[in-house]
């Protein structure tokens, strides 16, 4: 499957969760803390226990 198809079915599937009611948008303060997480996964840092990599 192409890209494009992907992306289209993907968006398809967004769409009818958020009009059955069962969508999820982000605040500002949740998309912050993921872009945190995110950041310091690719550091290489071992959040899973709250320790850093050794």
């Amino acid at each position: 499957m192409d890209a494009a198809t992907q992306r289209r079915i993907a968006s398809e599937g967004g769409r009818a969760s958020h009009l059955s009611g069962r969508g999820h948008r982000f605040t500002s303060e949740e998309a912050r803390a993921a872009g945190r997480k995110g950041g310091q996964a690719s550091r290489g840092r071992d959040n899973t226990q709250g320790n850093v990599a050794e």
